[in-house]
């Protein structure tokens, strides 16, 4: 199917359009904000088609009026973080979940012939769903069909127990598009970073050789194409990490430490080591330090590094991660998984394809 075109709002560093791309979708046009997390974007695509702003300072239909009717589908996911908050009902109209009707707002002027919408699940969950209600009901008002469903990418090859929710939108009055169907079982940490180099806290370069042979399917997918291991950068821990993860075993976690060796934490999983032989926890922004989570080498005494991090939110090796580490994190940790978004994106052209049947 030729001619497929996508808008990518809030793109970060390019998740979303990554998956979109690998289904055969072409992206004519993206945004977002962070110059630092922008550059990730921009430098991995040969023709980025990138605006490198604030959405709020972008006027909307001088911008996106001109793919009107041109458009396949709209994708991203905005922030919203009015509707997390407990004690009092929340609406689209908080002024917190603002961003949100930029992504309605571009919806409106192009009139793609789909949307899809990420977000954390609790956006169809909170106030007993009627913030889910609410957007069903906004964008019914712009003339789609919704359907709206918590996913994990666990179900889908990703190596990671990441649940989000997808609001996918088709122009018209038929049925909704049908959800990617799960695929039989899982891909672990092992499947995906077990032919990375072994590194010891603070070893590694940004560019270095391949030392192992792929040793999984998993991991000649992610490869293909890449002669270079990049980011593969371990955390130099100070000596107090270390000794604590060395009492650590595998499939262990903190009650192995003694108690002048326990701190405290709001982050579950911590000084907790990753399980080899199954998926990983959600990768969060942090995941450079074992006080953060569930982010400690399954074997080694360090933190993830950030190709291992990708690897498991499913990035190709060839793509790169540009800026300070914290940049890096940030482009890893709040991307939709790529294979992931494939799947989505396929399900959209299952859908395309048995609407021209």
């Amino acid at each position: 199917m030729s001619d497929l075109k996508i808008i990518d709002l809030f793109a970060g560093a390019g998740g979303l359009s990554l998956g979109f791309e690998e289904a055969g979708f072409k992206v004519v046009l993206a945004n977002e904000y962070d110059p630092s997390i922008a550059e990730a974007y921009i430098k991995n695509r040969k023709n980025p088609n990138m605006i490198v702003e604030d959405i709020k300072k972008l006027p909307i239909e001088e911008t996106f009026g001109c793919y009107k009717g041109k458009i396949t589908a709209v994708v991203g996911g905005p922030p919203c973080q009015g509707y997390s908050q407990k004690g009092q009902r929340k609406t689209i109209n908080d002024e917190r979940n603002f961003l949100f009707r930029y992504f309605v707002d571009v919806v409106r002027v192009v009139e793609p012939s789909y949307f899809v919408m990420e977000n954390v699940p609790n956006l169809l969950t909170s106030e007993g769903g009627y913030f889910k209600r609410e957007l069903i009901s906004l964008f019914e008002n712009l003339g789609y069909v919704i359907n709206a469903e918590v996913l994990c990418a666990a179900n889908y090859g990703v190596p990671q127990d990441r649940r989000r929710a997808f609001v996918i939108g088709k122009k018209g009055d038929s049925d909704p598009v049908a959800m990617p169907p799960e695929q039989e079982g899982k891909t672990t940490i092992w499947d995906a970073i077990s032919d990375l180099n072994y590194l010891n806290s603070g070893e590694g370069e940004e560019e270095q050789e391949y030392r192992f042979p792929p040793q999984s399917k998993y991991q000649e997918m992610l490869r293909k194409n890449s002669n270079v291991l990049s980011g593969h950068v371990s955390t130099n821990h100070s000596k107090i990490a270390l000794e604590r993860m060395a009492m650590i075993p595998p499939k262990g976690g903190k009650e192995h430490l003694p108690a002048e060796h326990l701190t405290k934490s709001i982050y579950s999983g911590t000084w907790e080591r990753m399980d080899a032989d199954n998926v990983s926890v959600t990768i969060t922004t942090r995941f450079d330090t074992p006080a953060s989570g569930k982010f400690t080498h399954p074997f080694l005494d360090r933190a993830i590094t950030v190709r291992e991090a990708a690897r498991i939110q499913s990035f190709p090796d060839t793509f790169r991660f540009y800026g300070t580490k914290t940049s890096q994190m940030k482009q890893v940790g709040n991307a939709v998984p790529p294979l992931l978004a494939k799947r989505v994106a396929e399900a959209i052209i299952h859908d395309m394809e048995r609407k021209d049947l």
